[in-house]
């Protein structure tokens, strides 16, 4: 098992290093090519031709493509992703300091959507054949066709705006101190044992992880329904009553552990979307993850950020893939004699 994973691991770094290099490349040239001029950008309003073609040359924008690209590349594989145009800073500070709360947010909505879903998917499979399936049908098609934007906004409306039961905006409310030790909110309130700080940040991210998580839900409830659909016409379900197995055994015990395999499989590529999704749920929120550095971004046309952002996007969508069939492999061992 563990020699299977550790293959499994080595052969993902080797396939993430040429994806990375064309997905750098890609990231690099088409931004390049936009019809924005940084240099101009990260000048005064009142600065003088000469000075901005002066910072051009600066920032090397008047050098080929290739060749700017080459020594973005070397200064990249030294661990300078870059500096801010608009904020003046590194970039890897700047994702540093954002990631984490972005990473906080997709963790905690994809926990939302796993309840939701799992729970929906096993109340889709008992009304089968029963009034009830109809109309859970329709719910779950409803909640599939709103988009978490969506959902980000009815739920502020109600919960934050209407009944204020919870905080909308930010990551902590005024008063709190943030610790800093991991830049993790959460774990460096419970690290420092600042229970008040720990509970009003998850207040704080109780809206969008709603919004992102019920978004998510209902695609994994139609799959995991389907896939007890489809294990309950195996052999293995009819020997398993001829046993005496009650039912309940048999879907928790048997039908189960092989239907959540396709579903553990979305939720890998829905983790994915979901944390490059986060974008407009941040800026609703006034959430400071990297959403919201991104519309910053883009904004000022700071290309150094949306080039780190682009890549940070790109390697924690490798991990959750390599993470996710570390699972399959653990949940099907059949799989590691192949």
């Amino acid at each position: 098992m563990f020699v299977t994973i550790a293959k499994l691991l080595v052969k993902r770094l080797l396939t993430a290093i040429p994806i990375l290099l064309i997905v750098s490349a890609l990231l690099f040239c088409i931004l390049r090519v936009l019809p924005v001029d940084p240099a101009a950008m990260s000048m005064p309003p009142n600065a003088t031709v000469e000075e901005i073609e002066a910072m051009r040359k600066e920032m090397g924008f008047d050098r080929p493509l290739i060749e700017q690209y080459g020594i973005w590349l070397v200064k990249l594989l030294h661990g300078d992703i870059g500096r801010s145009i608009h904020f003046r800073q590194d970039v890897s500070s700047l994702i540093g300091s954002t990631l984490p709360a972005t990473i906080e947010l997709a963790v905690l909505a994809m926990v939302v959507a796993t309840v939701f879903g799992l729970a929906g998917g096993l109340f889709l499979f008992y009304v089968r054949g029963t009034r009830a399936e109809a109309v859970m049908d329709f719910l779950s098609i409803l909640l599939l066709s709103l988009p978490e934007f969506l959902w980000s906004l009815f739920l502020l409306l109600i919960f934050g705006v209407f009944f204020n039961l919870l905080p909308f905006t930010g990551r902590l409310s005024p008063g709190f101190e943030r610790p800093m030790m991991t830049g993790f909110l959460l774990l460096d309130s419970l690290i420092t044992g600042n229970i008040a700080v720990f509970w009003d940040a998850i207040k704080h991210m109780i809206l969008p992880s709603l919004a992102l998580g019920i978004a998510l839900s209902p695609s994994l409830m139609r799959v995991l329904r389907s896939s007890l659909l489809d294990a309950y016409q195996d052999d293995y379900i009819q020997q398993a009553r001829l046993r005496g197995l009650s039912e309940k055994r048999i879907l928790i015990r048997h039908a189960l552990k092989n239907a959540i395999l396709p579903t553990l499989s979305l939720m890998g590529v829905q983790f994915g979307f979901l944390f490059g999704g986060t974008l407009l749920v941040e800026l609703i929120y006034s959430y400071p993850g990297m959403g919201n550095l991104m519309v910053d971004a883009i904004r000022n046309a700071d290309l150094p950020i949306i080039q780190g952002a682009g890549l940070t996007y790109c390697v924690a969508v490798l991990v959750i893939n390599t993470v996710v069939d570390s699972l399959y492999l653990i949940l099907n061992p059949k799989l590691t004699a192949r």
